[in-house]
């Protein structure tokens, strides 16, 4: 397997010329020009082709031995089996060719979702959240992502740091170390449910598109779980685009998806947390150069909102 690049992502005139031939066959004409967007710590090529005719397509492609390329396709077999009105892209196509894969999903038009308090996306995406756990997830999506591990329930941190607390560790959670340890093992037993679950919900993993709004991508961490999943994993985001911390608390506590399972919402983001503190700390792994320093700034907003959920005020 090739050595990911240690400044970003696979490229257009990476992918063998083979397989290359076979996407422009299969879309009609040839690929004049890519982007690759912002964002994202994957190494595969993740890039709008705009083509000859003057269409675009999103194509996702990988060595066949990466193991990113089996994200790739579980994604795709997940794109093809949500339901109507998910707010997620179409599935377009799957084609390999010279050891390599590649999935083609419909082109979104639009940026970025702002996710700060002057904008209405955060508030649209609430809504979509709602609407995406309010009931179980259909029988398709369910066996789509039966044989793929969560890996939401493995997520852990604060025991590690309990055991050995490193000197750079907030004051904060330093005096709370057995309670988030505590939380964090209780996780666990709680993370099973029947609900649809993104599990990497950020603005970048999200296009406001110009026709129909907000829509959720990079599905590759997609499972079923309990509804509080992706609204917990939301909340640190937008204390980052700027929302107040105690505003986001009030937020998990009336969502729907959050305030009908408080004690598994708070455990979540205990691990969540724990784990963004933990991994935070670890060398910066191939491929992803700005891994660690968003897990930084994703750990401390994490544990601002957990100072409200257990303390009803502001860990400094």
């Amino acid at each position: 397997m090739p050595v990911p690049p240690t400044s970003g992502r696979l490229q257009w005139t990476d992918v063998p010329t083979p397989l290359r031939a076979r996407l422009e066959d299969a879309l009609g004409a040839p690929v004049t020009d890519t982007v690759t967007p912002a964002g994202g710590f994957g190494h595969q090529l993740a890039a709008a082709l705009r083509l000859a005719d003057g269409k675009r397509a999103f194509v996702k492609a990988a060595p066949d031995d990466d193991p990113l390329t089996a994200a790739n396709v579980h994604e795709a077999a997940v794109l093809d089996a949500l339901p109507p009105g998910a707010p997620a892209p179409e599935l377009l196509g799957i084609h390999r060719a010279a050891s390599w894969t590649a999935v083609v999903i419909a082109h979104l038009d639009g940026p970025h979702p702002d996710l700060s308090p002057a904008s209405g996306d955060a508030e649209q995406t609430w809504a979509l959240l709602d609407k995406l756990t309010s009931s179980p997830a259909p029988a398709p999506y369910a066996a789509a992502v039966s044989t793929t591990p969560s890996t939401a329930a493995a997520l852990h941190g604060w025991d590690e740091l309990a055991a050995n607390p490193p000197a750079d560790l907030a004051p904060a959670a330093r005096a709370l170390l057995p309670q988030l340890a505590e939380l964090e093992a209780a996780w666990a037993a709680l993370a099973h449910g029947n609900r649809i679950v993104h599990g990497d919900l950020r603005a970048d993993n999200m296009v406001r598109d110009h026709t129909i709004g907000v829509t959720f991508v990079d599905w590759a961490h997609a499972t079923t779980g309990p509804a509080c999943i992706d609204a917990a994993s939301l909340a640190p985001q937008l204390v980052l685009a700027g929302h107040a911390p105690a505003d986001i608390a009030a937020l998990l506590r009336d969502h729907p998806a959050t305030g009908s399972s408080a004690d598994t919402t708070t455990a979540f983001l205990a691990a969540l947390t724990g784990h963004w503190h933990h991994n935070a700390r670890k060398p910066a792994p191939p491929g992803a150069p700005g891994l660690r320093t968003y897990q930084h700034r994703a750990a401390a907003a994490g544990l601002a909102l957990l100072g409200y959920r257990l303390n009803g005020t502001l860990l400094q």
